[in-house]
């Protein structure tokens, strides 16, 4: 019997980090779940090793530190593990304007959305280039996409970022036998907004325009498995891309202005 895959999943304790784990155990991966909620991922493994009988490993870290991704890839090379999913799913958003937060709040929000998925990749690719086979799914956002609104001023910059980083990952390493994929979810229910302090505002946007985690991850996985660099779940989402695409970008620009006030706080 082949050895059974390891993921490796980031902020794996709640939302789509969480839905990821579940979905890859489903399929029979081991797992390495990383996030600081010792709790939640403690919880989360107990789950996986009791439904899907899944080797879990729970190795918390904050990726706000400058060396945890080197300090999690140095433990999973000592307990002999090589990773053939990286699933680069850390996130959150800063409320409120650029200037409104000190620069430690900036400088931890790019060292998790940023450096570390970006370091993780680096050094966990030559493996999976080697052995022939691997998948790296960036969880990116539809924010990537549009024009950027004011407040939660660096969300989605860190976003297209995530957007060019696996396209060009993609073009580099598919030869190679290694997929890479961002995934660009739109509005998906998960605790985001409750932790950012939006609920309310955000519950007044009609249930078409919101996806589960569950069915975001499932889209995600197959589109990796595919091929595509970049994959947007839900129609409304790629309808939403589509459009703003098409707008000159002074009207796109108004109307991003014209909607972020409805739904943030600042």
């Amino acid at each position: 019997m082949p050895p059974r895959p390891l993921s490796l999943v980031t902020g794996a304790s709640s939302g789509i980090g969480a839905a990821f784990a579940r979905q890859l155990a489903a399929l029979g991966h081991d797992l390495v779940l990383t996030a600081r909620r010792v709790d939640r991922l403690e919880a989360l493994a107990a789950e996986l090793r009791e439904r899907h009988a899944a080797q879990t490993t729970v190795l918390p870290h904050d990726l706000a530190e400058p060396t945890a991704a080197q300090t999690l890839c140095d433990e999973l090379e000592r307990r002999g593990r090589q990773v053939d999913w990286l699933i680069n799913n850390a996130g959150y958003g800063v409320p409120g304007t650029f200037v409104a937060n000190d620069w430690a709040t900036h400088a931890d929000f790019l060292q998790v959305l940023l450096a570390a998925p970006t370091e993780l990749a680096w050094r966990l690719l030559p493996g999976m280039r080697q052995r022939g086979h691997g998948r790296i799914i960036n969880v990116a956002s539809l924010a990537g996409h549009v024009p950027g609104p004011a407040g939660h001023t660096l969300y989605a910059a860190s976003k297209a970022y995530l957007i060019k980083f696996s396209q060009s990952l993609a073009l580099e390493n598919h030869a190679a036998g290694v997929n890479v994929c961002a995934l660009c979810p739109g509005f998906t229910w998960s605790e985001f907004h409750d932790v950012t302090g939006t609920r309310d505002k955000m519950n007044r946007l009609p249930g078409f325009m919101w996806l589960s985690a569950e069915e975001v991850v499932r889209q995600g996985i197959a589109a990796v498995e595919r091929g595509d660099a970049v994959y947007i779940p839900g129609r409304v989402n790629r309808t939403i891309k589509t459009l703003v695409q098409l707008l000159p970008d002074r009207l796109a620009l108004w109307l991003s202005a014209r909607e972020s006030k409805r739904y943030r706080n600042t």
